[in-house]
């Protein structure tokens, strides 16, 4: 647990030493990470939003290169998307007879179904600023049997515009003087934020109790 919380308080010192020591290494690991939180449902955990940031601070001190990493992340989200599409579609008939999926929780699928209630293909575009929900919403997409023209062309939508957001700004505040200071905050900050729906499904819950 010590050594988790550790990597998350210095997270940008150990992605700038991986970026300068062993340089296109860096941009793989973070492929493959954005590539497993949208295309696994196992790995919905996985820190995309303060990453994305990470990265766009990362730029702005010359260890990343800021426009591959523009077209290099949505290109792994969408990668992921569609992986999770798929699973979703070919376990469709196992959903609608309600039979147990081991690596999928129910609460998790519920959530997100809810979202898609609510939202419809939009969904695809908000799930991305909203963990755990984001992951599963592509695998729902497939279980619903969304057209799959219009499911990429929402996901591809979703991706771009979720990257400009956190890589932009992270690009942009990672300029400001003294803001590598309260990094580790500003990191802690973008993970609380973005669980905050996760929290007030949650807490709601509790409260109807």
């Amino acid at each position: 647990m010590d050594t988790f919380v550790d990597v998350i308080f210095k997270l940008d010192e150990y992605l700038s030493m991986i970026a300068h020591d062993y340089g296109v290494y860096a941009y793989i690991i973070i492929f493959l990470t954005i590539f497993c939180e949208t295309g696994l449902v196992i790995t919905p955990f996985l820190p995309g939003d303060s990453l994305v940031f990470l990265t766009g601070v990362l730029a702005a001190k010359g260890d990343l290169n800021l426009w591959v990493i523009f077209f290099m992340i949505p290109t792994a989200a969408v990668i992921g998307d569609n992986v999770n599409y798929r699973i979703g579609y070919l376990l469709r008939h196992k959903i609608a007879r309600n039979e147990k999926i081991s690596f999928i929780k129910k609460e998790h699928l519920e959530k997100t179904n809810k979202f898609f209630e609510k939202h419809g293909g939009k969904t695809i575009i908000i799930a991305r600023f909203v963990p755990v929900v984001r992951t599963f919403t592509p695998f729902v997409s497939g279980v619903a049997e969304m057209p799959y023209v219009r499911f990429l062309l929402y996901s591809i939508a979703g991706a771009f515009i979720w990257v400009a957001t956190f890589l932009f700004a992270g690009f942009f505040l990672g300029e400001v003087p003294y803001f590598i200071e309260y990094f580790s905050f500003i990191i802690i900050g973008i993970i609380i934020f973005s669980f905050a729906p996760i929290i007030v499904i949650v807490l709601k819950k509790i409260f109807k109790k």
